[in-house]
């Protein structure tokens, strides 16, 4: 057995048998309503118990952010989702943000897969506790097979749109002591940066408190914001209905339960139901995925109040001569990407490949980042790639702590300074290595993907010089 799949069967055992479990037996004798509306429950009582696959238990957040996933026939977007979700993620951010995926599936080889992926994908991130992996008993969901047909929709589509309202249920319930604001996203989105902190703001500077839910995206079930103290009541009132309409609709009608005054019209109505959900503009999630989790459905819906995605980061970086082994694609070169006008892209790169910049004059340059990958081309990052620069132009350098006796001395070259991680290379220089006369990225293997610096960043005290 590998090490990467000893930790995830070892993170599987310890979170089902550990403390994780213990402390969600409890979930079900807080729901005794639940047998009413699922009475098949009542075969299976730990049934309502989820299948914790990945976890630590982080609670206390500030932010939890919920993503249903299934199998899907065609594309899975789920990987590409969370790296736009994580993309431009602060420590701070990652610290006070727990992301639950839920896999609604009950075959344990497939969520098992999905947990082995994420792992490999996002291990700092699951180890943290910042990213939990879930699924449902095998006894969860009931039978199909004898659902009414309703609204002109196949028995297929209502069989789907049912067994959704379960799923957003079943993660809604589990979420609901995590934090204190959730939010509901789907598998196959991207999140505009800056997207977290964005809605903190929002729901800080409300002038009222008198509303259920926030929008921050207009399409279906995606971006809305609920308090994790009104999920069980919510949770409750799809349990009630799973079986009639899709997600959005019941969502609607508790609006109407809540708000509308029956004696009144519709404009009331829709006046009151207008103050218990506030809609922030522009959208900060967009719905990409073409291939629905409904077999055969194309889902081709776009949020026009998205915006254009920024692809890049621009920023003044001083003057320097620029070379690359590297092959641009169109118009994206590294001299632009370093004069802030574009982000460079380049085809695939292999074993050797390097980016230098190379300073005229020596500078005292203090820190460095270079962020590869954006937002369409999340997976378009340096790998196996380390980050060096060449201390001043002279063929000697002095070993650390030693007097200056010839024996001491060292040819110089390029000294290793850090190395790319998740797509990011970012860093302090040493003031024993200044100034420097060039920075240089080189590739250690060939990769599948093209390259792409969406930031390329470096700070210098441009009073110094080595002359």
């Amino acid at each position: 057995m590998s090490d990467r799949y000893l930790c995830v069967w070892f993170l599987v055992v310890w979170s089902v048998e550990g403390p994780i479990k213990r402390n969600l037996s409890l979930l079900s004798s807080r729901l005794p309503n639940a047998y009413l509306y699922l009475p098949h429950l009542r075969d299976h009582p730990d049934s309502l118990i989820p299948n914790v696959v990945l976890g630590q238990g982080r609670t206390g957040v500030s932010l939890v952010l919920g993503i249903p996933t299934v199998k899907r026939q065609k594309q899975s977007y789920l990987v590409s989702t969370l790296n736009s979700l994580l993309y431009d993620f602060s420590p701070s951010e990652r610290n006070d943000t727990v992301i639950i995926i839920f896999v609604a599936e009950t075959d344990a080889e497939y969520v098992n897969s999905v947990a082995e992926l994420l792992e490999m994908n996002f291990s700092k991130d699951v180890h943290s506790g910042l990213l939990e992996v879930v699924s449902p008993s095998q006894y969860f969901y009931p039978n199909f097979s004898r659902l009414r047909e309703t609204f002109g929709d196949s028995k297929e589509r209502v069989k789907w749109r049912t067994k959704q309202n379960l799923d957003y249920s079943f993660l809604m319930l589990y979420a609901q002591e995590k934090g204190t604001y959730y939010v509901q996203l789907e598998d196959d989105i991207v999140a505009n940066p800056g997207y977290s902190q964005t809605m903190k703001t929002y729901v800080r500077n409300l002038a009222t408190d008198d509303w259920m839910f926030l929008e921050f995206s207009q399409l279906g079930f995606i971006g809305k914001m609920f308090r994790a103290r009104d999920l069980p009541m919510i949770a409750e009132f799809f349990l009630m209905f799973y079986k009639d309409k899709p997600i959005d609709w019941l969502l609607d009608h508790i609006l109407w339960v809540k708000a509308c005054n029956p004696e009144k019209d519709a404009k009331d109505c829709n006046l009151q139901k207008g103050l218990l959900k506030l809609r922030y503009k522009p959208s900060l999630f967009q719905h990409v995925g073409l291939h629905s989790s409904l077999s055969g459905k194309l889902q081709k819906l776009k949020d026009k109040d998205f915006g254009k995605m920024p692809l890049f980061a621009a920023h003044t970086n001083p003057p320097a001569e620029l070379s690359s082994s590297l092959k641009h694609y169109q118009q994206h070169t590294l001299e632009r990407a370093y004069k802030g006008q574009d982000f460079f892209w380049g085809l695939t790169p292999t074993a050797k490949d390097f980016i230098l910049l190379s300073f005229p004059q020596p500078r005292t340059v203090t820190r460095y980042l270079f962020r590869s990958g954006n937002i369409e081309n999340n997976g378009d990052k340096f790998y196996n790639t380390t980050v060096a620069v060449l201390p001043r132009k002279c063929y000697v350098w002095y070993k650390p702590n030693t007097s200056h006796h010839p024996e001491n001395l060292i040819p110089v070259g390029m000294f290793f300074i850090g190395c790319f991680v998740d797509g990011v290379a970012e860093g302090q220089i040493d003031a024993q290595m200044q100034p420097i006369s060039a920075l240089r990225l080189l590739v250690h293997s060939d990769s599948d993907m093209w390259v792409l610096l969406s930031e390329l960043h470096i700070w210098m005290n441009s009073d110094l010089y080595w002359t």
